[in-house]
């Protein structure tokens, strides 16, 4: 590609999203991505008996996964989506895969953290390749993924445990950078009062609606490059509703 003044271009690209959207067990990020356009799902873990998808068979190593990438960008196909589900399953394999290859026992054997770093080089790969798939197929990609509490150390304040990606914090960083959208997704949590007898007030906290958070709090880590609501129903309908109303 030439980089001259003709190169330049102006305004926002219409390219499909990079989501990841991340929580606890059970709470439908996989039904979520399942209604996105058309999906194709790679699977690293083996949750999706209930949900009506197409699906690559379940991976055993990271090799599958890059090869199914392969092959929805080489190979003639009409899915408008990729969904890996899910990345935090997809990171273990990374670190057989890049042990392997290295010849170690584990991703502990390279010493000093340096395996992490190893493994993050071989994630940012499987990423450019589904970048690929974005920007020469068109698909929107989504990564499911699991939560783990972390202790946050906020230089502007007191340090407090937060929701992040269950990943390292290489492969976290590198992904958190990555995404157009992160999605915590979370029950709504309401308090009721309730009648306790002898005059006394109770207060509940109840789960309600299951929803998604795409902006950052002190309680989880998120973020959107669209300007969406900071929090939304947990469904692709809403979402896409959402992001259709913030471009235009």
């Amino acid at each position: 590609m030439a980089f001259n003044l003709a190169s330049i271009r102006k305004g926002p690209q219409a390219l499909p999203p990079r989501i990841v959207i991340y929580g606890e067990h059970g709470l439908g990020k996989s039904t979520f991505a399942a209604g996105a356009p058309n999906p194709i799902f790679v699977q690293t873990e083996d949750g999706l008996a209930s949900l009506d998808v197409a699906s690559f068979p379940l991976a055993a190593r990271h090799e599958d996964v890059l090869e199914a990438v392969g092959a929805l960008y080489a190979e003639e196909h009409d899915y408008q989506t990729v969904v890996l589900d899910s990345l935090d399953w997809a990171e273990k394999l990374i670190w057989s895969y890049v042990a392997r290859k290295h010849d170690k026992g584990s991703i502990e054997d390279f010493g000093y953290g340096k395996g992490y770093t190893v493994a993050a080089e071989a994630l940012a790969e499987l990423l450019a390749g589904l970048n690929a798939l974005r920007t020469e197929r068109g698909m929107a990609v989504i990564l499911t993924a699991h939560a783990q509490v972390k202790r946050f150390d906020d230089p502007t304040s007191a340090s407090y445990d937060r929701f992040e990606l269950a990943l390292h914090k290489a492969a976290s960083a590198l992904v958190s950078e990555w995404a157009d959208v992160i999605a915590f997704s979370s029950h709504d949590i309401v308090v009721r009062t309730e009648e306790a007898g002898f005059n006394k007030k109770l207060k509940k906290a109840v789960a309600s609606d299951r929803v998604i958070h795409v902006e950052r709090a002190p309680a989880f880590n998120a973020k959107n490059r669209y300007g969406l609501p900071a929090k939304l129903p947990l469904s692709w309908d809403a979402f896409s509703s959402a992001l259709a109303d913030a471009q235009r």
